[in-house]
């Protein structure tokens, strides 16, 4: 993969950010957290992953013949709580001082977010995995006080008067995250049935607010103000496409859900018609970037691209599913479980993606902080110095052969694919740990040991 020159991304203390007017600065500085914050998240859904990959392969067998299963759902949970909400939330604490330009309430309450929400990410599913009922109760109780800890550290740079796509749609995503936990708490108190049967269109109904709402809501927020930095694109006119996706994609959860969990099939199909309108609006919009964008064809390029045939696929899984279950539940049902998986793949292909740039973005400026100009070979320091480029090629093509390999699984009730995919999923997760961090290690030594 050619490594493109990257002078034209960064200029002392600010990154160009193309927008519809004049070009606006984004201070990298000042209203930022410290990068161990994101950092910390970021390399803890690297290991989420892996996490995910190894309990997909262990549950493999029982997840062909019932996908909500104990242990399958333990393997869904690593990788939609240890791995993408870990990510996300990565993401959200980096990117919301950014487009509200206001400061979190709190270095300290990011930080016990962090500790609060990756106990909560490992102790749900493996509580469920190994079904000792009082540790996923303890991993509920620590997901609601990590949530109660973000609302109230994001309250001020969101609930300041602001508009604009990102702001309105972080706003809405971190609701839906809010109601995500609040449904997932309300089962993890009672697993046995007693107020409801954990059936699949309670799954379901639950799995759309989080992929949707809360994972995909905050990814289509934050690609509104990344995609013009990263493509180096420059859209003529209002960029009202993006605020369609961000209004259009929480409307339509807010019918789909509860038409999924009461079983109206008319409100649920409403409800999905809405959520396809938004989920189109944000692929109008990236097209529109990638038309006009002044970057060539590159790794970012194909991680985003596939994320968005990753999104496709699962939104024509999912419709299938609903028809194919009137007649046949349990074949419907798996591929409901197919149609989850892409979505989540969705999400996993475009944060992996992001995170390439993201990471770089975050360590290039703590080093310029530092003092540190130069990369390993005594050059100007640059983005692309901070990792190794053949290495996430590999990463892509792991995650773009994996995350099918695991819809096929699923869909054909087949074990080996799903075990193929878990192996790629775990591989991936390593790279990307060691991939991100071994660069940046070796120059703050070398940088110690010039001090």
């Amino acid at each position: 993969m050619a490594k493109i020159s990257e002078e034209s991304e960064v200029s002392n203390e600010t990154v160009t950010s193309l927008g519809t007017g004049p070009r606006q600065p984004i201070k990298i500085s000042g209203n930022t957290p410290p990068p161990s914050i994101p950092l910390a998240f970021f390399q803890a859904a690297f290991v989420g992953l892996i996490g995910c990959g190894v309990a997909l392969v262990l549950a493999r067998g029982q997840a062909t013949l019932d996908p909500t299963s104990d242990p399958t759902v333990a393997a869904a949970h690593l990788g939609m709580l240890a791995t993408l909400s870990t990510g996300i939330l990565g993401a959200i604490h980096q990117f919301t001082p950014v487009v509200t330009q206001r400061p979190l309430r709190s270095t300290g309450l990011a930080r016990a977010t962090f500790f609060t929400w990756v106990a909560a990410a490992w102790c749900l599913p493996l509580g469920i995995g190994f079904q000792q009922e009082g540790v996923v109760e303890a991993g509920g109780i620590l997901a609601a006080t990590a949530i109660v800890l973000l609302i109230i550290n994001l309250w001020k740079p969101l609930g300041a008067k602001g508009k604009g796509a990102p702001v309105i749609g972080l706003r809405f995503a971190v609701a839906g995250f809010a109601l995500t936990a609040c449904f997932g708490v309300v089962y993890v108190f009672d697993r046995q049935g007693n107020w409801f049967d954990l059936s699949g269109h309670v799954v379901l109904a639950h799995a759309s607010i989080g992929i949707f709402a809360w994972l995909g809501l905050t990814y289509v927020s934050v690609a509104e103000r990344l995609y013009p930095m990263f493509f180096l694109a420059h859209l003529p006119g209002k960029r009202r496409a993006g605020l369609l996706a961000v209004s259009a994609i929480p409307a339509g959860v807010l019918l789909l859900s509860p038409g999924l969990l009461f079983k109206l099939t008319a409100l649920a199909w409403i409800g999905g018609v809405v959520l396809t309108m938004g989920l189109a609006a944000h692929l109008f919009s990236m097209a529109m970037h990638l038309k006009y964008r002044k970057r060539k064809i590159d790794l970012y390029f194909l991680f985003v691209l596939t994320a968005s045939l990753s999104m496709l696929a699962g939104v024509v899984l999912a419709a299938i599913s609903a028809l194919v279950m009137t007649s046949d539940h349990q074949r419907g049902i798996m591929l409901a479980a197919a149609a989850v998986a892409a979505l989540g793949g969705w999400i996993l292909e475009a944060f992996v993606g992001h995170i390439h740039k993201v990471i770089p973005f975050v360590l290039w400026s703590m080093f310029r902080s530092r003092g540190i100009e130069k990369n390993l070979a005594g050059k100007q320091l640059m983005f692309g110095d901070l990792y190794d480029h053949t290495i996430a090629a590999t990463v892509y093509g792991l995650l773009t052969a994996g995350i099918p390999s695991v819809c096929l699984g699923f869909a054909i009730s087949n074990s080996l694919f799903l075990l193929i995919g878990g192996v790629l999923f775990a591989a991936s997760g390593l790279l990307l740990a060691i991939n991100l961090s071994a660069k940046p290690i070796r120059m703050l030594r070398i940088g110690a040991r010039k001090a």
